[in-house]
C-alpha cells in the first residue's frame, strides 16, 4: 500500500501469546487480557504482578540507602544550624525545576538561608558553567547543592572550591571518568546494587529532602509540618519523574502512582494552581495529563524565556501570583505551540523540496536561523515520527548553530556526532537525543558527514515499529476489562499504554473527516463480536482508502469517551492496515 503523505508505515510487532497468562489471570483472578499485558511487562510470577498492580507508598526505598545521601544530610544540617547561605542550582527543564522546587520548601520549612539558580536554555544551555558558578560564590554562598545536574562538572566544582563553597551533587545521569570533588555526591549510580538505577533527578532531590527530614525527628518522629510536606513533595516528584521519561516500573511506579492520586488535592499553592488552569477536572490527572498538559506549561518557561520563573510558580505560596505565573505560562505554551507548527510545517516543505524523504536518504539534517532553539528539538521528534530518520534542526541564529537531534531505535546519536566532530564547536547528549553547537559554515560539512556514518552504521530498513500487546475481539473490551487496564496506569517507559491489534474488521458507516483542518478521522467498525466507534488522529489522508476497501486491521488503544453527558467505549487508533 502507498503510505499517504507525511504518514510512516509501521510494521506490527505482536506479542506472542504466553502459555502462561491463563494461569496468571487465574492467581489474580483478572482477565486473560490482562495477563497477557502483564507478562509483556516481564511480570510473570503473580506476587510480582500483585505488586506492580497495588503499588504502596510504604514501598519506596528508604532515603538512607540511596547513595550519598548520609554524607549530604550531615553537611546541609551543619549549613541550617550555623545560618550557612545554602544555593540550589537545577536544571531548565520539568525534572529540575521540580528538583529545585523540592529541597528549596524544605531548606526554608527548617529556616535555612536559601536561594535557587536555573541557567539560560539558550545563553547558558545545561549543567553547571563557570560564570554562573561565579555568581553564585559573588552572593556569599557557603554551599551549593546541584540538582539533575553536576555529575560530570569536574572543573566547575573545582572552582566552586576554590571560591569557598562546598558543593553537592544530585543527579542520575551518566557518570564521566572522573568525579568532581563534591562534599557528596547523591546518585543512584553509585552503588550498581541500588535497587532503583532509573530514579529521576526529582526523585533524587526527595529522597535527600526525605533524608534531610528525618535528621529533624523527634522521638523517632517526624514533626507534623515536615510529614505534611513529604507527601505534598512527592507531587512535586512524581511530575519530575513523568516528564524525564524514566522507566514507570518499581519505585518510580509507586511514587508517580501516589502522587496521582494526591496531586489535584496539593497543599502547594502552584501545583494546584496549575492544575486549575490547565483547565484538568479532578478526575483527569492522570499520567497523560501530567506528560502532555501540565509538563509543557512548566517547560515552556524555558524554552520560550526563562525557567526561574516556573521555579518561582511551584515555590510560592501567594494565590494571586501564582495564578498570575499559571496563566502566564499557559500563553507560552500556546506560543510554542504555534512556534512548534510553523517550524514543523516549514521543515516538512524543506525535507520535500531536497529530497530528505528519499528511500535511499538515512537522515535528516536542517537549519535556519528564525528558528527557535527551545523548541527544535520537539519538532526533530515530529520529524521522525512522519519521517523515521535521525533527525538535526539547527538554529543559526547569532552567528553559532545552536542544533538539537533525535535519532531512532538502533542508531547511536552520541556516536555519530562523535564521528563527525571535526565539524563542530561542541556536542552532548545520549543515544536519543543530543545538541550541538556548529559553526553555519560547516553544516554542509557536517551534513554530509552525518549522512555517510548513517550508510556506515544504519545498514537496516528504516521501519517503525509499533508493539502491540494482543490481537484481540472488539467484545473483549467489556466494563470490566476496561476497568482492570485502569489499574496499569501511572504509564510511561517501561509501562507504556497497552496496544492491542484487531484483525479483519470493517465499516459500518462512512468514514468522516474531522478537526480544524480536516486531519483526524472519524468512524464506526465491526467485526463478528460486535461494533465500537473509533478516532484516528492524524488518518483524515486515509478516508478514501478505507471506503475503497472490504476489510481492514486496526491497532488501538481503548479508552471511553464522554460526549453531551454520555460516556461509551472508543478505540483511539494508533495504526491501519489494509489487507
Amino acid at each position: 500500500m502507498k503510505v499517504p503523505a507525511g504518514m510512516q508505515k509501521k510494521v506490527w510487532q505482536v506479542a506472542p501469546a504466553s502459555e502462561q497468562a491463563r494461569s496468571l489471570a487465574a492467581s489474580l483472578k483478572v482477565s486473560p487480557i490482562l495477563a497477557q499485558v502483564l507478562i509483556n511487562r516481564q511480570l510473570h510470577e503473580a506476587e510480582n504482578a500483585r505488586l506492580f498492580l497495588t503499588p504502596k507508598l510504604t514501598d519506596l526505598i528508604e532515603p538512607e540507602r540511596m547513595p550519598g545521601v548520609n554524607d549530604a544530610v550531615g553537611r546541609i544540617k551543619q549549613a541550617v544550624e550555623q545560618g550557612e547561605t545554602i544555593s540550589i542550582y537545577g536544571d531548565y527543564d520539568v525534572d529540575g525545576i521540580t528538583s529545585t522546587a523540592i529541597l528549596w520548601h524544605l531548606l526554608e520549612m527548617l529556616g535555612a538561608r536559601v536561594d535557587y539558580y536555573i541557567p539560560h536554555r539558550i545563553d547558558e544551555g545545561y549543567g553547571l558553567n563557570a560564570q554562573a558558578v561565579q555568581r553564585i560564590a559573588e552572593n556569599n554562598t557557603n554551599l551549593m547543592i546541584t540538582v539533575d545536574c553536576g555529575i560530570t562538572a569536574v572543573d566547575e566544582v573545582k572552582l566552586a572550591n576554590e571560591l569557598g563553597m562546598d558543593v553537592i551533587i544530585t543527579d542520575h545521569h551518566q557518570p564521566g571518568p572522573t568525579l568532581p570533588e563534591a562534599a557528596a555526591i547523591v546518585h543512584p549510580l553509585m552503588n550498581p546494587d541500588y535497587p532503583n538505577p532509573h530514579s529521576a533527578g526529582a526523585l533524587v532531590a526527595f529522597k535527600l529532602a526525605w533524608g534531610v527530614a528525618n535528621a529533624y525527628k523527634n522521638d523517632g518522629k517526624l514533626p507534623e509540618q515536615l510529614r505534611q510536606y513529604l507527601l505534598d513533595a512527592t507531587t512535586l516528584a512524581g511530575m519530575g519523574t513523568i516528564a524525564d521519561v524514566v522507566d514507570m516500573r518499581g519505585e518510580n511506579r509507586v511514587l508517580v502512582g501516589f502522587s496521582l492520586k494526591t496531586l489535584d488535592k496539593s497543599e502547594l499553592v502552584g501545583i494546584r494552581t496549575l492544575v486549575q488552569t490547565a483547565d484538568l477536572g479532578t478526575s483527569e490527572v492522570d499520567s497523560y495529563a501530567v506528560a502532555f498538559r501540565l509538563a509543557p506549561m512548566i517547560n515552556a518557561a524555558g524554552r520560550m524565556g526563562h525557567a526561574r520563573l516556573a521555579v518561582e510558580l511551584l515555590t510560592t505560596d501567594s494565590e494571586v501570583r501564582a495564578i498570575q505565573i499559571a496563566q502566564y505560562l499557559k500563553d507560552q505554551n500556546r506560543q510554542r505551540q504555534k512556534c512548534q507548527a510553523d517550524i514543523f510545517k516549514a521543515a516538512k516543505q524543506r525535507i520535500v523540496q531536497a529530497g530528505m524523504n528519499h528511500p535511499d536518504r538515512k537522515t535528516i539534517v536542517l537549519s535556519d536561523d528564525g528558528w527557535h532553539s527551545g523548541v527544535i528539538g520537539i519538532v526533530a521528534s515530529k520529524v521522525i515520527d512522519s519521517y523515521y530518520r535521525p533527525t538535526i534542526m539547527i538554529n543559526t541564529a547569532g552567528g553559532v548553530g545552536q542544533g538539537s537531534g533525535r535519532s531512532i531505535e538502533g542508531f547511536d546519536l552520541h556516536a555519530a556526532l562523535e564521528a563527525c566532530s571535526e565539524h563542530l564547536i561542541s556536542f552532548g547528549g545520549h543515544t536519543m537525543a543530543a545538541g550541538l553547537k556548529i559553526e553555519p559554515d560547516n553544516i554542509e560539512a557536517f551534513t554530509e558527514a552525518f549522512e555517510a556514518y548513517a550508510h556506515e552504521n544504519l545498514e537496516h530498513k528504516l521501519e517503525a515499529f509499533l508493539d502491540i500487546d494482543a490481537e484481540a475481539k472488539i467484545s473483549d473490551f467489556n466494563q470490566n476489562v476496561m476497568r482492570e487496564l485502569a489499574y496499569l496506569e501511572p504509564f510511561g517507559q517501561g509501562n507504556p499504554k497497552p496496544v492491542f491489534a484487531t484483525r479483519g474488521v470493517k465499516l459500518i458507516a462512512p468514514p468522516r473527516r474531522v478537526g480544524s483542518r480536516n486531519d483526524h478521522l472519524q468512524m464506526s467498525i465491526a467485526d463478528a463480536s460486535g461494533a465500537v466507534r473509533c478516532i484516528g488522529f492524524g488518518m483524515g489522508s486515509l478516508e478514501k482508502k478505507l471506503l475503497e476497501t472490504d476489510t481492514f486491521s486496526v491497532a488501538f488503544e481503548p479508552q471511553y469517551n464522554t460526549y453531551n453527558g454520555q460516556t461509551s467505549l472508543q478505540f483511539m487508533l494508533s495504526d491501519i492496515q489494509f489487507e
